[in-house]
């Protein structure tokens, strides 16, 4: 079978046993170096994409995809015509009302800021999971004019009350009293205790009944808004800004996008910065390809110039090399590529035979409330690792192979 030259006597030697064993040596260390990059950066990478997808699933399991006011910060009235037209849309999966406050919660000496949302229960389960996310209680039991509430479980540690507890929730409205202006408040029973496992959530958050939020925030028969659910979050921005139209721009409706976008892009500057320090590993290896090469030419020169002898041009010769240094970072590449998904894949039971074997726990469920270490593999990510890494190894073989080109055979086989 025929072969092109450059790429038959480029991979013979690199399948030949080398006089100088060191060369081999080095030769194989920057195989296995490219090899355990790729595997650090496609595990590394894929356990940071499930922990941002664990951290977006309770983040949205709480939060709106969309939330629709009023533009002046006002109640609105007519929000029983707002959401049929909101659910009429087609990508509009749900919508609830609320009424929303930024108040304080008091229980004797103890006082802590909280985002007070009043909801319906059964509206509710269209737009969030607060429902799977109760430790104890239920949502069922926010009746309205029974004046209970719900609380975040590092909020109610916080204040020092379970279920059944009284505590005192004071908003910043005022009320006209015969001693004066007084801010409004009222005395509520602890009902239930959820957990999100987002200390925005746990430690910041209370929810009671539309209809006793309205009757704290005087608001009548108004709602502080809309929250609307849609097919597909991704698509949030666009379908919020066509359900804006639909609306008649009478109202302002904000996305997760933008509520979010702050944490959501330290996340993806997290996931940046973390790729380029682990890829110099990878970068490390590959410029050992120059050094192994480098001494490939030195020992090779008299077949270097016995091939320029023969005929074989100096951009064969450079081909020559470039096929040894590109065969070292392909081997490395796909053996890294390959290890790395299979171990990316099997992360959690890996990590727990490690703990079990020594005794340990990294992510001790004491302390953290993602307790396992979820990965979720980008095929994106990986053709980007693998990709970038056989490049840099084609790049490192160019000096080395150009210097093979530039060999003089006069010179070369003067002491031969």
């Amino acid at each position: 079978m025929y072969h092109p030259l450059p790429l038959y006597i480029g991979l013979r030697y690199t399948r030949a046993k080398r006089r100088n064993h060191f060369i081999s040596f080095i030769s194989g260390t920057s195989m296995v170096g490219i090899t355990l990059g790729i595997v650090a950066l496609i595990v590394v990478l894929s356990v940071m994409n499930g922990f941002h997808k664990e951290i977006q699933q309770r983040i949205l399991s709480m939060a709106s995809h969309a939330t629709l006011t009023d533009p002046y910060g006002g109640g609105m009235a007519d929000w029983r015509e707002v959401l049929k037209q909101v659910r009429a849309h087609p990508d509009v999966v749900g919508a609830a009302p609320f009424v929303e406050v930024q108040g304080m919660l008091v229980n004797s000496s103890y006082v802590s800021g909280a985002l007070v949302r009043g909801i319906v229960p059964t509206e509710e389960d269209e737009v969030a999971d607060l429902r799977d996310q109760m430790v104890s209680g239920s949502v069922d039991d926010l009746v309205d004019g029974e004046f209970r509430i719900i609380l975040g479980r590092d909020l109610a540690a916080f204040l020092g009350v379970g279920p059944g507890d009284k505590v005192t929730v004071v908003t910043p409205q005022v009320s006209a009293t015969p001693v004066g202006i007084m801010p409004r408040l009222k005395r509520f029973t602890v009902s239930g205790i959820f957990a999100v496992g987002m200390a925005d959530y746990d430690r910041n958050a209370a929810f009671i009944h539309l209809g006793d939020g309205s009757k704290l925030m005087n608001y009548g028969e108004a709602v502080s808004g809309v929250r609307i659910k849609l097919t597909d979050m991704w698509e949030a921005p666009r379908l919020s800004r066509e359900i804006a139209y639909d609306l008649g721009g009478s109202y302002r409706l904000v996305d997760w996008t933008q509520v979010h976008s702050n944490f959501f892009s330290a996340l993806a500057i997290e996931k940046r910065m973390m790729s380029i320090i682990l890829f110099l590993i990878v970068a490390v290896a590959a410029f050992n390809i120059v050094s192994t090469l480098v001494m490939v030419v030195t020992d090779k020169q008299s077949d270097i110039a016995v091939l320029r002898t023969l005929g074989l041009s100096p951009a064969r010769v450079m081909a020559v090399f470039m096929v040894q240094g590109t065969a070292i970072g392909l081997i490395g590449t796909l053996i890294g590529m390959l290890a790395g998904v299979v171990l990316a894949w099997n992360v959690e039971p890996v990590v727990g035979a490690i703990e079990t074997l020594f005794s340990v726990h990294f992510l001790d469920p004491t302390i953290y409330y993602i307790s396992q270490l979820p990965s979720d593999v980008h095929l994106a990510d990986v053709l980007s690792i693998s990709g970038g890494a056989f490049l840099m190894s084609v790049l490192a073989t160019i000096y080395p192979a150009w210097r093979a080109a530039q060999t003089q055979p006069a010179e070369a086989l003067r002491y031969e």
